[in-house]
């Protein structure tokens, strides 16, 4: 995994960061086969909550976000418009159409 914050006009931003990786997923199945999946995945956090996961899964990303934290602020919608490149109104959208998922990402 990689941590770097978040640029806003090109300066470093306290406290909202980008993490990326990758992460497996094994079905039981596969175990036998050693047939894993392996994808690319991008977070955004905010101070020290998760409020976005981003995983890859060819060219469009499945989007999942934090249930009780990713409305939480004025600047963590700010930021979460930033690393999803929309507005929060988008984003409400996307969440009622069930494009997005709510899950806790903060366990």
């Amino acid at each position: 995994m990689k941590v770097s914050n978040m640029i806003s006009r090109g300066h470093k931003i306290a406290n909202q960061f980008i993490i990326t990786g990758t992460e497996i997923h094994v079905d039981y199945r596969e175990v036998e086969t050693g047939d894993v999946d392996c994808y690319n995945v991008e977070y955004f956090q905010s101070y020290n909550s998760v409020i976005v996961k981003k995983l890859y899964k060819g060219f469009k990303p499945k989007i999942t976000l934090d249930i009780n934290k990713w409305d939480y602020s004025k600047t963590t919608g700010k930021y979460r418009n930033q690393f999803l490149n929309e507005t929060k109104k988008e984003t409400q959208a996307k969440i009622a159409s069930g494009e997005y998922i709510l899950t806790n990402l903060n366990g």
